[in-house]
C-alpha cells in the first residue's frame, strides 16, 4: 500500500565541502541530503521526504539489528560532456529491489516511486557529481526493518532510505587486471537461501574469506557452489565471465547468484556484436583445463561499482592460473569502453538504457 503524499524537501543550511576530484575513493564521502520514507502495516509507505544527511535514530530492539531484515541496491548517476545528468537502467535496480524485498518478507516499493525518489535526490545534490574520467555519483537505496520488537517474524515497520556518494574507481587497479582467489572452504550462499537477494547478510558471510584473500595479495574472492565447492558462482562484488575458444560464458542464474544489472547489459552487448555468449553451469576444473590447454582467452567481472574488471590471475588450491598473460583482454576492453561510453553520453545508446534526470 502506498500513501499518495508528495516528496517534501528540507534543504541543508550547512552544506559540506566537496572532496578533491582526485581523492574520492569509493563510499567515503556523502552528499548533503538523503531520502527517507516510512512504512507501517496500517499506513503503507508514507512520509516521503528529502532531508539533510544525518544519523539514523533507531530503537535498540529494531528488528534490523537482530534478524538482519534489510536489503539494498546500488546504481550511479553520470554527468555528460554537455552537462546532462543520467542514470543507468534505474528501472532494473528497482525491479531487483522488489525481488529482494519479497525474498526478505519486506513490502514492495513500486518501481516508479523508487525511480522518482532517486531522481529527486540526484537533482537536489547534482553538484556533487564529480568530473573526471571514471568518476560518478554512487546511489545507495536500502530498506531496514525498524519495528522495536524481539521475535522472529517480519517487521511491521520499515524505512526506505537513499544516500549518495561521489566516487572514483572501485578497484585501485582500475581497468587493469585484478588477482582473484578461488574460495574452497567458506560458503557465501546455497540454492534455496538468499544468495539471489541483495541483502546485507550475503556480504557479511563473505568478509572472512575476503580478509584471507587480501592477506595473500588477492583483490577479491571467487565463490564456488556451497554444496560441492565445484561450480563457479560469482566474485564477491561482481558477476564473472570467461572467454573460452571464442565463446563468452557466465554462470547461469540458479537462485544463489545475484542477477547483476551490468551482467545483463554485458550479455546484451555481446549479442549485439554477434559475439557468442552462453549462460550455463561452469566448473572451476573446466576453467583451469581451458587455461592449461591455452583456450582460456580472458576473464572479467561485471558490476555497478567497477563496471568491467579484467581478471589476470586465479589461485585455486594453490595453483595459479595466469589469464591472457596478465593483460586486459580485447572483449573486456571493448565492453568497458562501450558501457562507460553509453553511461557518460559519449556514444550511442542503442538500448535506451540511460534515463535523464531533469
Amino acid at each position: 500500500m502506498i500513501a499518495s503524499t508528495p516528496i517534501t524537501i528540507e534543504r541543508t543550511t550547512t552544506p559540506k565541502a566537496k572532496p578533491p576530484q582526485d581523492k574520492l575513493g569509493f563510499g567515503i564521502h556523502f552528499t548533503d541530503h538523503m531520502f527517507i520514507m516510512n512504512y507501517s502495516s496500517e499506513q503503507g509507505w508514507h512520509q516521503a521526504r528529502i532531508v539533510p544527511y544525518q544519523p539514523i535514530t533507531l530503537d535498540p530492539a529494531a528488528k534490523v539489528f537482530h534478524y538482519g531484515q534489510t536489503v539494498f541496491e546500488g546504481l550511479k548517476a553520470y554527468r555528460t560532456e554537455d552537462g546532462r545528468v543520467q542514470l543507468f537502467r534505474p528501472d532494473m535496480n528497482m525491479k531487483r529491489l522488489i525481488r529482494s524485498n519479497d525474498r526478505m518478507s519486506i513490502p514492495p516499493i513500486p518501481v516508479e516511486l523508487g525511480i522518482e525518489a532517486v531522481k529527486a535526490l540526484t537533482n537536489i545534490d547534482q553538484e556533487w557529481i564529480p568530473d573526471g574520467e571514471g568518476n560518478s555519483l554512487y546511489i545507495r537505496p536500502f530498506v531496514i526493518a525498524t519495528e522495536p520488537l524481539l521475535g522472529v517474524h517480519p517487521s511491521h515497520e520499515y524505512q526506505f532510505i537513499i544516500i549518495m556518494s561521489p566516487v572514483g574507481a572501485y578497484y585501485p587497479e582500475g581497468i587493469n587486471p585484478v588477482k582473484i582467489f578461488v574460495e574452497s572452504r567458506y560458503v557465501r550462499a546455497m540454492i534455496g537461501g538468499v544468495g539471489e537477494a541483495k541483502t546485507a547478510g550475503n556480504y557479511a558471510a563473505g568478509l572472512k574469506a575476503q580478509e584471507a584473500a587480501n592477506e595473500k595479495g588477492y583483490t577479491q574472492v571467487l565463490w564456488l557452489d556451497g554444496a560441492e565447492h565445484k561450480y563457479i558462482e560469482e566474485v564477491g562484488s561482481m558477476n564473472v565471465f570467461f572467454k573460452i575458444d571464442g565463446t563468452v560464458y557466465t554462470p547461469s542464474l540458479n537462485g544463489s547468484i545475484l542477477d547483476g544489472i551490468t551482467r545483463n547489459s554485458t550479455i546484451q552487448l555481446l549479442k549485439h556484436w554477434n559475439i557468442p555468449v552462453e549462460e550455463r553451469v561452469l566448473s572451476i576444473e573446466e576453467i583451469y583445463e581451458a587455461g592449461r590447454n591455452g583456450k582460456l582467452e580472458e576473464a572479467f567481472g561485471t558490476g555497478t561499482a567497477a563496471v568491467i574488471s579484467p581478471v589476470g590471475e586465479l589461485n585455486w588450491l594453490g595453483e595459479k592460473l595466469i589469464i591472457n598473460g596478465g593483460a586486459t583482454g580485447e572483449v573486456s576492453e571493448k565492453l568497458y569502453t562501450n558501457l562507460t561510453g553509453i553511461q557518460y553520453g559519449k556514444q550511442e545508446d542503442p538500448f535506451n538504457w540511460m534515463v535523464e534526470v531533469k
